[in-house]
């Protein structure tokens, strides 16, 4: 839906558009156990249903595996999937790596809660470490930016020892919010203590709060780490509406972040993630497309594409927040923010 928004609005005539290799399993590896992948590679619903109650290894694997639970479901392609989306993150790290663009963006990409050994909240093989791990080939630090109404816990465990990257996540916390993680005391290890930083929000966060945390947070993190590249995960679940999420934040609030993040000129990858109110995911992803290729003024008025009925009754780009009033008072966003600081 999001690319037929993008070839709708003609944003395809400002930006090259490149399919994906499929990451091989030794490119998934650079960070995934390799037990791991290749249990995903030979997983399929067919294959469960036959060996599940007589195979006791892959019942084994399965409880470690965490495949096959709730939130991250056996089906059919759940291999080649993973492969698409990490492939489209490691040519575009690759891209950047080699000066060949500025911005890349990969909506299929942003899986952060993929652990080295683990799926976790519908994500199955981690392809934002993958790609940062290829552009620290050629940067000697990396900024990670996650602004998903989920904490970004699979790449701050990644990098929690590390101040070769370092990891920022705005989120939900509390109330035993998936994925639970994300303290604002969670600050890093050994080398890679206080290179891990959490902004932990209550439910329905509004875009004036959300883009004034986040623009004076993210200033003061350009300052003192001095990023030599920076990848952004755009998570649309953050927005008001979702399914899942519990932010009140508008399509211009979400899209004002990546505004911000592209105005330092740095080497920007752009990646997607959660999203469960799925008109509202490509409006935003389309929006935000609009902004990597410098182009803020889409018409409000939906052109016609190939799943215009979805966006009924209104046919619009954007849409309002709901009224319900934000749990985050002043007081406590500025305690967050000197924490921060």
């Amino acid at each position: 839906m999001t690319h037929q928004l993008v070839l709708a609005y003609g944003l395809h005539k400002k930006m090259n558009v490149y399919e994906p290799h499929r990451a091989s399993v030794n490119e998934m590896c650079t960070f995934h156990g390799e037990d791991y992948i290749k249990h995903l590679k030979r997983i399929c619903p067919q294959v469960y249903s036959e060996l599940a109650h007589e195979n006791v290894e892959m019942l084994k694997q399965k409880r470690s595996f965490q495949v096959g639970d709730s939130d991250c479901p056996i089906f059919p392609g759940v291999f080649d999937l993973a492969q698409i989306a990490c492939g489209g993150s490691i040519d575009a790290a690759v891209m950047l790596n080699h000066k060949m663009a500025d911005v890349c963006v990969n909506w299929a990409g942003g899986l952060h809660h993929a652990k080295k050994q683990e799926a976790s909240g519908f994500c199955y093989v981690n392809d934002i470490v993958v790609a940062i791990l290829e552009l620290l080939k050629y940067h000697n630090r990396v900024l990670y930016i996650d602004i998903d109404v989920h904490h970004g816990d699979g790449v701050e465990e990644a990098f929690y020892t590390t101040n070769r990257v370092m990891t920022v996540s705005f989120h939900r916390f509390g109330d035993n919010f998936f994925p639970g993680t994300g303290d604002l005391m969670d600050i890093g290890c050994g080398e890679g203590k206080y290179f891990s930083l959490n902004v932990p929000l209550k439910m329905f966060v509004n875009d004036d709060q959300f883009s004034d945390v986040f623009c004076n947070i993210m200033e003061k993190v350009r300052e003192h780490y001095r990023p030599d590249a920076v990848v952004l995960q755009c998570g649309a679940d953050s927005l008001a509406g979702d399914k899942l999420g519990t932010h009140n934040t508008t399509i211009k609030g979400h899209g004002a972040c990546v505004q911000f993040i592209k105005s330092w000129g740095l080497p920007l990858l752009i990646l997607g993630g959660g999203g469960y109110t799925v008109k509202n995911v490509a409006r935003c992803w389309a929006y935000e497309t609009g902004i990597s290729v410098n182009y803020n003024h889409l018409d409000n008025n939906l052109p016609v594409n190939d799943y215009y009925e979805y966006y009924g009754p209104e046919y619009t780009l954007h849409f309002k927040p709901s009224e319900e009033a934000s749990h985050n008072t002043k007081e406590y966003l500025d305690f967050v923010q000197t924490r921060c600081f």
